[in-house]
């Protein structure tokens, strides 16, 4: 089994890891040279924004957390927001244009566009699953920061 970033682990309200997370990211984005910008207000459905290869991309941060199912982490494709009447929970599309998202578990840093998650929480497996099925699966490596920003600006 896969042990928790310790740091994440004391990090016990979820605002505080949501603060975490945006850092992070922020920063593997700095260190790859690749600009960030931050929005002036905080009422934009996206954290922060990236240029890459003279393009700006959207990006709302997540972190990512185990799942049930053995191997594998997920992380929320909705914004969640407290009411007065209970909660309001919203979609992504149209807003953003991509997820970056921190694994704590593996300590592992993904770009999901999209167009690629799931509607409501989306799971990423790093561990093969015991019925050996390959189909319908969002791998680890295929989400990967550097892999997915190759794809986006290939050198």
């Amino acid at each position: 089994m896969v042990e928790n970033d310790p740091h994440f682990d004391k990090l016990e309200e979820t605002q505080k890891r949501g603060q975490a997370t945006e850092a992070l990211l922020k920063s593997e984005f700095v260190l790859r040279d690749i600009p960030v910008l931050i929005p002036e207000y905080d009422n934009e459905p996206y954290d922060f924004v990236v240029e890459i290869a003279d393009d700006f991309y959207k990006i709302q941060a997540k972190t990512a957390y185990d799942s049930p199912t053995e191997g594998t982490v997920m992380f929320e494709t909705v914004s969640t927001r407290t009411r007065s009447d209970g909660y309001e929970r919203s979609g992504y599309e149209g807003k953003i244009d991509f997820f970056a998202v921190h694994n704590p578990v593996l300590d592992e840093y993904y770009l999901v566009s999209i167009e690629d998650a799931a509607t409501g929480k989306m799971e990423i497996r790093y561990i093969e699953p015991k019925n050996n099925q390959r189909k319908g699966i969002n791998w680890h490596e295929d989400y990967l920061l550097d892999t997915v920003l190759a794809n986006l600006h290939p050198s």
